[in-house]
């Protein structure tokens, strides 16, 4: 009798305990015990070519993230628009919830050059490595099912961005599932799959579906983590937009014997062209360019003073002696515009080089965007800077007559780019979230006004009313658009519990 008696305690001891286990508890039991499954899923994904211009496999990559959804119990349907690549989208109704929600993260990635690739890796064949490779790293030889190290890396492209967002969101609600956790609030998923074009249907969309995609919030994941590893809560985003500038020489390419000194050099020029854009102490010397940037809050004054420093570690790590700027913190620099050569062209270089004075000089200049600044103004002051120089400005090839009247001659393109935007600090939906994000770790969250890099964030303003909140998940380290892009193992279970604590919010 003693015996049973003591059965029954204990068995009503570890019912008590088990009730008294944290949401968080849970969820981080159901995201261990559900590993093996979830990377399989991943893996899947990851290899399915996703770059943004590739219509045929970007229709592969909605159906895969619609069968995601589908697969825990989501209504999800694929939206589409003309000329635009397809979105997903998913809905949860919750009982008695009074809000709603929306996680956006987009599935398209950039384009790739194989070649470019460290041996071994694949942009569209996913492996473990055990760190970067550029740190040394080396290919895991992971069999399925085998054990997964959380401190490895999975090397793929959009393996970090960002399917990594859509992984973590799916997979937070599928924890919430799993583990009888009642969302606190209604649930819209929104995946996108063409951000790494610059979003140019998105605002249709918005607009075709406007009645569906209607929320109090919308929940960002894309982008990194602070550099220090912390997590961080971003209340806003640079603008963006690209202007493909040509500068024109002889029409056929010249023995620069022969003509050198005497047939204007298109390289030449457009280097003296970009040189003149910032003085010594890299500052745009365009003018009026930083004329109408919104000045900070204080409250966004007093976020900024309370970020980690990370300039030393970062300034060896990439080999910088003295950055843009001097000793201005790194997130500092995000609330200013920026004037960036992507990239430059004119003749060949290495073994393809000849002693050639080019026809022409190409250069690519992006432009981020900060609340203040207007696209079109921002691009109007460059092309009026250009212009002061002594440069006729075309918008397409030009004529004949044209390049014997006018002897500095540019042709001057843009993508269809947008505005920045950025969300109060002290709304309380923006505390509600820092809150939720506060409870999944020890240490005090990140706060950021702006990230450094864009997203269509204006156009959610602009044609939904809506709110905006940005949570990143992955490793700041992560190559995203570039060769051997990589994502953490811990920070995307970290991702996943993250995002859950954020779907209970009420």
């Amino acid at each position: 009798m003693k015996t049973n008696t003591c059965f029954i305690a204990l068995m009503f001891l570890g019912a008590r305990l088990l009730s008294a286990q944290t949401n968080q508890q849970k969820i981080n039991t159901a995201i261990k015990g559900n590993q093996q499954e979830t990377f399989g899923e991943y893996l899947d994904f990851v290899a399915i070519p996703n770059e943004t211009v590739d219509s045929a496999n970007i229709r592969l990559n909605a159906a895969f993230v619609k069968n995601m959804l589908e697969k825990r119990g989501v209504k999800a349907e694929v939206l589409t628009i003309a000329n635009g690549n397809p979105a997903v989208f998913g809905e949860v109704k919750v009982p008695g919830a009074t809000k709603t929600i929306a996680f956006y993260a987009h599935y398209d990635g950039q384009p790739v050059n194989p070649k470019q690739w460290a041996p071994g890796l694949k942009p569209f064949d996913p492996v473990f490595i055990t760190a970067p490779i550029e740190q040394g790293g080396h290919i895991v030889n992971y069999k399925r099912g085998d054990a997964i190290d959380t401190s490895w890396r999975l090397s793929g492209r959009g393996s970090a961005d960002d399917k990594a967002g859509v992984m973590c969101i799916i997979n937070a609600y599928d924890a919430l599932i799993k583990s009888k956790i009642k969302p606190g609030c209604n649930i819209k998923f929104f995946f996108e799959g063409e951000e790494e074009k610059g979003s140019p249907q998105l605002a249709a969309i918005f607009r075709k579906y406007k009645s569906r995609l209607t929320s109090d919030l919308w929940i960002i994941c894309d982008g990194a983590r602070h550099p220090s590893g912390k997590n961080i809560v971003v209340f806003g985003v640079r603008g963006d937009v690209n202007m493909w500038l040509t500068i024109y020489g002889p029409k056929r390419p010249l023995h620069s014997g022969n003509f050198g000194n005497w047939a204007p050099n298109p390289g030449l020029a457009m280097a003296k062209l970009l040189a003149g854009m910032k003085d010594d102490d890299d500052h745009v010397t365009i003018k009026g360019f930083y004329d109408d940037v919104t000045p900070l809050s204080q409250d966004e004054k007093d976020a900024l003073a309370k970020v980690p420093p990370v300039e030393p570690g970062l300034k060896k790590e990439l080999g910088i002696a003295r950055p843009e700027g001097g000793t201005r913190p790194l997130v500092n620099a995000f609330m200013l515009p920026t004037l960036n050569i992507n990239g430059m062209a004119s003749g060949n270089v290495g073994k393809q080089a000849a002693n050639v004075i080019p026809v022409k000089a190409e250069a690519v200049l992006d432009l981020r965007l900060v609340p203040g600044n207007d696209m079109d103004r921002q691009i109007q002051k460059v092309t009026d800077h250009i212009r002061a120089q002594g440069y006729y400005v075309v918008d397409k090839e030009p004529t004949d007559q044209e390049r014997i009247t006018y002897p500095k001659i540019i042709k001057i393109t843009h993508d269809a780019g947008y505005n920045a935007q950025r969300t109060p600090l002290d709304l309380p939906i923006a505390q509600a979230v820092v809150k939720a994000v506060q409870g999944t770790v020890d240490y005090p969250v990140v706060l950021s006004p702006s990230s450094g890099g864009s997203l269509p964030l204006f156009v959610f303003e602009q044609e939904l009313g809506a709110k905006v909140i940005t949570v990143p998940l992955v490793n700041y380290d992560n190559n995203q658009h570039a060769e051997n892009e990589n994502v953490r193992v811990s920070y995307l279970w970290q991702g996943i519990a993250t995002m859950a604590a954020v779907m209970q919010m009420k």
